[in-house]
């Protein structure tokens, strides 16, 4: 499971990465993103990228309510395609959410240990999302996403099994085009980021509280 993350950049960087306008809500800098939290997401939309929010847990449009969004956080890349919950989106509601990093723990002898994985240049990267839209029974809408997670590759094996699916730059125009909608290809693209751009570093184990949401979260210990 892929369950926090980082997005420390400015709107302008953001919007320059994605090629998209400024986002349009009242973006800032995030250090400890969490389930349930409303995050910020990149779609496609009449050929042009969005930035916009999207509350992480997925609640499918045939939802009975919005509690399944807290079984729906992850997607494994290997089943998306046949769960009831992605299936539809997987072909035709994919997005990218933003980080430039994520946190997993590693166990110690006698403990855990937050590590903070990100790409070794620092930059912002984007990783597969899918997203879909719930009408509530009062008429009000939920728009939601999931996180694909993929088997982990040599430099996070060591510290968890999972890990999201980073996108290569190059494929995130074909994972946000609705119009590809060829399984084959959409599944080429779920696999784990190349380990040599990449790197990690123990961070204090604040990060485990959601409600620390400051600069010291990636502070290197």
């Amino acid at each position: 499971m892929c369950g926090r993350f980082t997005l420390t950049a400015s709107p302008e960087q953001l919007a320059m990465r994605f090629h998209a306008d400024l986002p349009s809500f009242d973006y800032q800098p995030r250090y400890n993103i969490a389930p349930g939290q409303r995050i910020t997401a990149v779609i496609a939309h009449e050929g042009k990228n969005r930035i916009g929010e999207l509350k992480w847990g997925l609640v499918p449009s045939w939802a009975k309510d919005e509690k399944i969004g807290y079984k729906t956080l992850n997607a494994k890349a290997e089943t998306v395609h046949e769960k009831p919950a992605f299936k539809t989106a997987f072909l035709r509601r994919r997005c990218v959410i933003p980080a430039d990093g994520f946190y997993e723990w590693q166990k110690t002898a006698d403990d855990k240990q937050p590590m903070r994985i990100l790409l070794k240049n620092h930059e912002i990267f984007g990783m597969a999302g899918l997203y879909d839209t719930w009408v509530a029974p009062d008429g009000s809408k939920l728009h939601s996403c999931t996180l694909i997670t993929t088997k982990p590759n040599g430099l996070v094996a060591p510290i968890h099994d999972r890990m999201p699916v980073i996108l290569r730059r190059e494929d995130e125009a074909i994972w946000l085009d609705r119009e590809r909608q060829d399984p084959e290809l959409l599944h080429s693209l779920l696999v784990p980021f190349p380990e040599d751009e990449m790197m990690f570093y123990p961070v204090d184990k604040m990060v485990g509280n959601v409600r620390n949401e400051v600069p010291a979260c990636i502070a290197s210990i």
